[in-house]
């Protein structure tokens, strides 16, 4: 079985992990989000599946476990008798993983009962909640009474078209069920350290389709940009635009921040981009899902061996 310890926890990991950061400001943004979050939550439910099957294997190693269940415990070490530090390396990543999603869901449902208390707010017929603050904020409220909350210190740091474009972008997260994927992301990343490294362009790449979204419903990109713009420096005292010129040169692009490289994008022509590239993410996390069935597999006949 060490074989698929090797693939599923190892190589395909760490594959995914360069592909989806790879590809992620290199195609286009609404698509992308949707197929490398996918690939990236089926490659750590494989992963999660295979260190748990590991882990079961580890504690058939035991023999206050093993001989109850008349297994023997020296033919389920065998199996891995030139690598004894798998078993229990799958057990301990196993523990941290259950952790960490659960770390992950009580944290999403308490930001999501924060957030839902302004659903029973006065909206317009639009499901815009216009909220009397003087702090610049502006999100969206998922859900069945999804909302668009906006303070009036936001709305009134942005003109009309300003404002529009802002809350086209938060509609854009709304229909294309953005939370759903920053969730997906989050528990990803709570399965293999790898996938850490991803959230934040995973953010990014979800801010980037609901600006592309929100550029399309207004017919105007720089619209979206001077929102992006304005509503970054309102919200954020401390940000400064740096001198960014309209069209960085790559180098610069790849080191600048998240707003500056957003406005950028918006700003620069928007050229045709093939999607093909996803089949590479995606193909790799296809067959490590494969690969985990037959772990799994391998593993029941590994015990059903160990009774006989």
């Amino acid at each position: 079985m060490f074989d698929h310890f090797i693939w599923e926890v190892v190589i395909c990991p760490l594959l995914v992990a360069a592909a989806i950061r790879y590809l992620a400001d290199r195609l286009r943004p609404d698509a992308a989000a949707t197929f490398l979050v996918t690939a990236l939550a089926a490659a750590a439910a494989a992963c999660l599946v295979t260190v748990t099957a590991f882990a079961v294997k580890a504690l058939a190693e035991l023999p206050a476990i093993a001989s109850p269940l008349r297994i023997s415990d020296a033919y389920v070490r065998a199996d891995t008798a030139q690598e004894p530090w798998v078993s229990w390396l799958s057990l301990a990543m196993t523990v941290a993983a259950v952790a960490g999603l659960a770390r992950v869901r009580r944290r999403h449902r308490r930001d999501t009962a924060y957030a839902r208390r302004y659903t029973g707010l006065p909206a317009t017929g639009d499901r815009i909640v216009l909220l009397d603050d003087d702090r610049a904020e502006a999100f969206a409220v998922p859900g069945p009474d999804a909302r668009i909350v906006v303070t009036t210190g936001m709305r009134a740091a942005l003109d009309d078209t300003q404002y529009a474009a802002l809350i086209a972008h938060e509609r854009a997260h709304l229909r294309a069920r953005h939370h759903r994927l920053i969730l997906l992301a989050h528990l990803s990343a709570a399965v293999h350290p790898a996938f850490r490294l991803l959230l934040r362009p995973l953010d990014y790449l979800v801010e980037r389709a609901a600006d592309e979204r929100a550029a399309a419903e207004l017919d105007d990109r720089r619209a979206v940009a001077r929102a992006i713009g304005a509503a970054a420096l309102v919200a954020d005292g401390a940000h400064r635009a740096g001198g960014l010129r309209i069209t960085p040169g790559r180098r610069e692009l790849r080191h600048a921040g998240a707003v500056p490289r957003r406005v950028a994008s918006l700003l620069a022509p928007r050229g045709t981009r093939s999607l093909l590239p996803l089949a590479v993410p995606v193909l790799i996390a296809a067959f490590s899902v494969v690969w985990t069935v037959e772990c799994v597999y391998d593993l029941g006949e590994l015990l059903h061996a160990a009774r006989r």
